[in-house]
């Protein structure tokens, strides 16, 4: 093999940062990776704009606070020019974390989050999480199949409401990571302000982002939405958000106790934390088959054996399709199981769930 046919085996990233130390500092991250090629940098977006049809990254790294264009502007400006996941690069401060959620809104691929400290930018402690996401925003790019688990056949109106006789389900729990920010503000605020269950989530995202998220969702939402609280009781019409470095279950619900919300750090040696199967084998344990799963976009598989507890107790299962989905991860481990009862675009998760739930909705 020639060298440069070597070369386009490897994963192209284009680093777009205004600091000329944050640019090489990224640089030497994404270098020290077996399979990672920088192929350039810019200092702006229009630098950027200039430098991607040449370059022709599979990925670009993208600062959000930057001179004239900024991130976001950059952003659209990518995603209807050149199309390629990108990857938003955000300081931890709530400025920011507004910019990257209107990013991840405008088509994204995730965000990573640098803190700075009263001396000096402290960045070695991305790396890890740096590099987990350019090599899925490579991998989500190039495995498009034309086939897949999650490409069935529409399913017939008797078949589609089958799938929902018998089944009450009191409580929603849905698992997403990578492009579930961008799902959530989908689905969440097209649900009316009397939905009559409660909605626990568990979204994987750096911490310093999941507050303002959360404040996000509510300033969206006419149900109420907000980071769970332990031992709070769980309430029809409210969504609660698993704080990030915490697991979520919920107990209780044994006659004349309410299920209430717990938080804790076990098990300490999960992969994720906060975990999808902890908050769902929880909701499995407790609700039984009046228990609903919703699995969407993300990152490995995660809420896989969760989703196995809820449809082994007879619950309803939910999973986002691949064709919608930004990562094809975590549905995928699901649909692997043999797990999902309903399989459906991203635009049809909201109709999923008022249809599961509207022999409580009021006439």
């Amino acid at each position: 093999m020639t060298e440069n046919a070597s070369n386009r085996s490897l994963a192209r990233i284009l680093i777009v940062d205004d600091s000329a130390f944050m640019r090489a500092a990224l640089a030497r991250m994404i270098k020290s990776e077996a399979g990672f090629e920088v192929v350039g940098t810019a200092c702006s977006g229009a630098d950027a704009l200039g430098k991607i049809p040449a370059l022709d990254p599979d990925v670009v790294t993208l600062d959000v606070q930057m001179p004239g264009m900024d991130g976001v502007e950059t952003l659209r400006h990518i995603m209807t020019d050149f199309p390629r996941p990108v990857i938003m690069v955000s300081a931890a401060t709530d400025r920011d974390a507004e910019i990257t959620f209107n990013a991840l809104s405008a088509g994204a691929f995730d965000c990573v989050a640098k803190q700075m400290s009263a001396t000096s930018l402290e960045i070695a402690h991305i790396r890890s999480d740096l590099i987990s996401k350019i090599h899925a925003a490579c991998q989500a790019r190039r495995s498009r199949l034309p086939h897949s688990l999650s490409r069935k056949p529409p399913q017939r109106a008797h078949e589609r409401d089958a799938a929902f006789r018998g089944r009450n389900p009191a409580i929603v729990a849905i698992g997403t990571s990578t492009g579930g920010p961008r799902a959530l503000e989908q689905i969440l605020p097209s649900l009316p302000g009397d939905f009559p269950i409660p909605i626990v989530i568990v979204q994987h995202m750096p911490a310093s982002f999941l507050t303002s998220f959360a404040q996000r969702l509510h300033s969206l939402c006419a149900i109420e939405v907000h980071e769970a609280r332990n031992k709070e009781a769980v309430r029809s019409a409210t969504a609660y958000l698993c704080p990030a470095g915490l697991h979520m279950r919920v107990q209780g619900g044994t006659p004349g106790s309410p299920v209430f919300i717990s938080l804790d750090r076990n098990p300490a040696d999960a992969l994720h934390i906060p975990s999808a199967d902890v908050l769902m084998e929880s909701v499995a344990k407790v609700y039984g088959s009046r228990a609903m799963g919703v699995i969407l976009t993300g990152m490995g598989s995660d809420g896989s054996q969760g989703m196995k507890a809820i449809h082994g107790a007879g619950g309803l299962t939910i999973g986002q399709d691949e064709a919608t989905c930004t990562v094809y991860g975590m549905p995928r481990a699901c649909a692997e199981l043999g797990v999902l009862v309903r399989v459906v675009p991203l635009s049809e998760i909201q109709g999923e769930l008022l249809r599961a739930v509207r022999r409580r909705m009021p006439a």
